[in-house]
């Protein structure tokens, strides 16, 4: 009895572990699908291109799941392309709020677009 017992244990919590695993296997799926969506970054602050551009520019890029990074001076703007299953629009916001201390940079305006508003700056 005790052994038709301890069978039946066995049993359920294979059941039990193996469905957990299989909902588990596909979350991880679907985790590792880019989802790469483009923003288009409003920046105020920024007073040259090779200081303050091209420094935005490089430490957004560097960021876990940006793909590209283009920082127009003379627009005040910053194009990017990432995966929102890594980092999300408010993240890449906020990094830019902080370079240098907070005090030099501010995101005014971040939009999600389907396409760039000025293409031929992916190259």
């Amino acid at each position: 009895m005790q052994l038709i017992k301890f069978l039946f244990v066995v049993i359920l919590f294979t059941n039990l572990t193996s469905c957990k695993t299989e909902v588990k296997k596909e979350v991880d799926a679907a985790q590792k699908t880019p989802k790469i969506e483009h923003l288009e970054i409003t920046i105020e602050g920024m007073t040259c291109e090779i200081g303050c551009a091209k420094l935005i520019e490089s430490k957004v890029h560097k960021l876990k799941g940006v793909t590209f990074s283009k920082v127009s001076f003379e627009e005040k703007t910053g194009r990017f392309s990432y995966d929102s299953n890594k980092i999300s629009k408010k993240e890449i916001a906020k990094n830019i709020n902080g370079i240098a201390g907070g005090e030099l940079y501010k995101v005014t305006q971040s939009t999600v677009v389907t396409e760039f508003s000025k293409p031929e700056v992916i190259q």
